[in-house]
């Protein structure tokens, strides 16, 4: 179960790495740059589905 909340961290990071690259990708190319943004808005997302989806699974679990 700790393995399931250290990856769902390591979202955040990729997220993080995602915007820095697609800062520095900003001013030479911006269809790069949309890529790295959107990744990170990915990342992101997939930060807080899987915070909801172990919530849910550790409610389960209690009962």
């Amino acid at each position: 179960m700790k393995i399931q909340k250290i990856f769902q961290y390591a979202y955040i990071v990729f997220a993080m790495l995602f915007i820095y690259d697609g800062i520095i990708k900003w001013s030479e190319d911006r269809t790069g740059a949309y890529v790295s943004l959107g990744l990170a808005a990915l990342a992101i997302f997939m930060f807080f589905f899987r915070k909801r989806f172990n919530k849910k699974f550790d409610d389960r679990n209690k009962k």
